[in-house]
């Protein structure tokens, strides 16, 4: 039997999220910061984020080959990712070498696939690639997470963000994944009515319940946008960067981890709590 949603959710049906799957981007982070960029300070920051933030969330999302955290439903990236170091992933497939059964043999309840939106003549291999992955999980008899992110092509001048966040719901929301992660339109940035507007389109554009990620919205600025997200239709939210990244700016992760962090995740929660949409209800 198929597990929930409540195998990510929190008692009242809403979601906070870690995702701690990021790649080439984390070591860029990491470098960035000063810090060792290996394989060995990769895996101690990731383990250092799941075992602080991990008993806190609802669900917690990684990649292969490192150890899950206690407490929360797992989520296993199934991505492939095309991105140079330094730079945004600009392409993704699905993962061949995650085997959905084994992940479910290993506790998995879900998988997740980024897909990068853009108009640049691979719309239908993107859309095709979206629906394989929601029936391959569907046959492991895991949950599906579908992540699109909508990016300008090149030379597309006039991109509108906004737009886009919405056109990449119309286009791959008929996959039926069963949650739907999306940008935070205008990046959490503006008026709030316009922002709740946006988020208004896609509870009525999505058959899925959805969440919102943290990339390209400012650390500071990602309580407001969950909030407005929330109180558009958003059922909470599955983000990385701005839970866990002031733990970057220390030889040691764990004290900022500690505090810093958990507290920042703890108001996230709170912000779910009061103003997201339970998935039953979107459903």
């Amino acid at each position: 039997m198929r597990p929930t949603l409540d195998a990510l959710a929190y008692p009242d049906g809403t979601f906070a999220m870690v995702a701690m799957d990021q790649r080439e981007s984390l070591r860029t982070m990491l470098a960035d910061h000063g810090r060792p960029d290996g394989p060995e300070a990769i895996t101690a920051f990731k383990a250092a984020v799941g075992r602080h933030l991990g008993p806190l969330a609802s669900g917690f999302l990684i990649e292969q080959g490192y150890d899950v955290p206690p407490g929360p439903g797992w989520i296993l990236a199934a991505d492939a990712l095309t991105q140079q170091r330094g730079g945004p992933v600009t392409d993704t497939h699905i993962d061949e070498t995650v085997d959905p059964l084994a992940a479910r043999e290993a506790g998995a309840v879900a998988l997740k696939l980024l897909v990068i939106w853009k108009h640049d003549g691979q719309e239908a291999r993107r859309l095709e690639m979206s629906a394989q992955f929601v029936d391959r999980c569907a046959e492991a008899g895991l949950l599906s997470v579908l992540e699109p992110v909508a990016q300008p092509a090149p030379g597309e001048d006039d991109f509108d963000l906004d737009a886009a966040i919405v056109a990449a719901a119309e286009a791959l929301g008929p996959t039926r994944p069963d949650l739907y992660k999306a940008q935070v339109p205008s990046r959490g940035l503006g008026d709030p009515a316009a922002i709740i507007k946006t988020c208004e389109q896609l509870t009525t554009t999505l058959d899925s319940p959805w969440v919102v990620l943290s990339n390209g919205v400012a650390r500071d600025d990602f309580p407001r946008a969950v909030e407005l997200a929330c109180r558009g239709g958003a059922s909470g939210t599955l983000a990385g960067r701005a839970l866990w990244t002031p733990a970057l700016e220390s030889d040691d992760p764990n004290p900022t981890l500690a505090t810093t962090c958990r507290d920042r995740l703890t108001l996230i929660a709170a912000t779910v709590h009061h103003h997201a949409r339970p998935w039953t209800e979107a459903t």
